[in-house]
């Protein structure tokens, strides 16, 4: 049997494993999915698809994108454009906004 005093020690570690584990085991977005293929993400910038998106240009990469919600010299972070997913530092979009 449980009591209200252990319940009450279980329940906040149980939180924070819980906030712990989503951000540790977010997914990476795959090229192939529909909203990155729309988008034209590629994981690595040097392969985006310069003819097809002409507002490309060199040094544009997620990791200095206005959207990328990772910290500096993250390899992989969050994008609002891919919720519950993460894109490369070096990827790129045709989203690409730069960092003021």
């Amino acid at each position: 049997m449980t009591t209200r005093r252990r319940f009450i020690q279980i329940v906040p570690l149980t939180g924070a494993a819980l906030l712990a584990s989503r951000t540790a085991f977010a997914a990476n977005v795959e090229e192939k999915d529909p909203q990155a293929a729309a988008l034209g993400y590629v994981a690595d910038a040097a392969k985006a698809d310069k003819a097809k998106f002409k507002t490309w240009a060199a040094g544009q990469n997620c990791g200095n994108c206005q959207l990328f919600q990772g910290k500096a010299g993250d390899a992989y972070g969050n994008c609002p454009l891919f919720a519950g997913k993460q894109v490369s530092a070096k990827g790129w979009c045709s989203a690409f906004a730069k960092k003021a």
